[in-house]
């Protein structure tokens, strides 16, 4: 599955939980150049999921790309830009296969 993700500067360990839940990064936008306040081109080709972090971006940038990720019928996840935030966020919106043997998620390949 690839992802666009919106927000933040860096991502840091953000890659490691997409990873975990079977996600790319396809791409990623700041969010800070005013043109993506404007924006209404199409999702890059092959987005599976819109991931915005909402404590780095304008009410007008989550609009656009909520409108983008609607109109494409892309799933969108909204959450903190936070290993902890991301992994709830998806965790409801991805189901993962968990192991008889223990608690831990499996990947998925």
């Amino acid at each position: 599955m690839d992802a666009l993700v919106v927000g933040a500067d860096r991502l840091g360990n953000i890659p490691d939980v997409l990873s975990q839940f079977g996600i790319r990064i396809a791409g990623h936008i700041s969010g800070r150049d005013s043109t993506h306040q404007r924006r209404t081109a199409p999702l890059p080709a092959g987005v599976d999921i819109v991931i915005l972090f909402t404590d780095f971006l304008g009410h007008n940038v989550m609009q656009r790309f909520r409108q983008a990720a609607s109109r494409e019928g892309v799933m969108l996840v909204c959450c903190r830009r936070s290993v902890c935030a991301l992994q709830e966020a998806l965790g409801r919106r991805i189901p993962q296969e968990r192991c008889d043997t223990c608690a831990a998620p499996c990947k998925k390949k």
